[in-house]
């Protein structure tokens, strides 16, 4: 939702010092009460009259961008522990991952054990299989 123009503000505050209540200041202006109440209150305390410009945040990954160039630059095979590493930074592996997707670099990870498990139709899983369909004894039905 978009913050209500500086001359609509004006316009409310200049009504309001008129005298006008608040709630006939926010049927004329089509706009809350408590939206009223809450630029006559920002004026008072603070002495405001226009909205808040918003800012764009600045991730916590951008003070080490050059670093981070320079290391995939060198390295390209280091996996993001290691990059965290060489950064030596308390940024997650997660915010890494997210800096080097916005910077477009991609890391080439190469494994250091191979499989972390074995492959879904192997020996064992057709071994399991077979073994699925052959007829069971008598003794398997027991319960346990």
């Amino acid at each position: 939702m978009l913050a209500y123009s500086k001359e609509m503000r004006r316009d409310v505050l200049a009504a309001c010092d008129r005298g006008e209540g608040t709630r006939a200041v926010a049927l004329r202006f089509r706009c809350s009460e408590s939206w009223v109440r809450r630029v006559k209150q920002e004026r008072r305390e603070l002495g405001k009259t226009a909205p808040l410009l918003t800012r764009a945040r600045i991730p916590k990954w951008e003070i080490h961008r050059e670093q981070i160039q320079e290391l995939i630059g060198e390295r390209p095979d280091m996996t993001l522990r290691e990059l965290k590493e060489a950064l030596a930074t308390s940024l997650c592996l997660q915010t890494l991952c997210v800096a080097l997707a916005k910077l477009k670099l991609a890391l080439k990870k190469s494994p250091q054990g191979g499989r972390t498990r074995p492959a879904r139709r192997g020996r064992a899983a057709r071994r399991l299989a077979g073994s699925a369909a052959r007829p069971r004894s008598r003794a398997s039905r027991l319960p346990r």
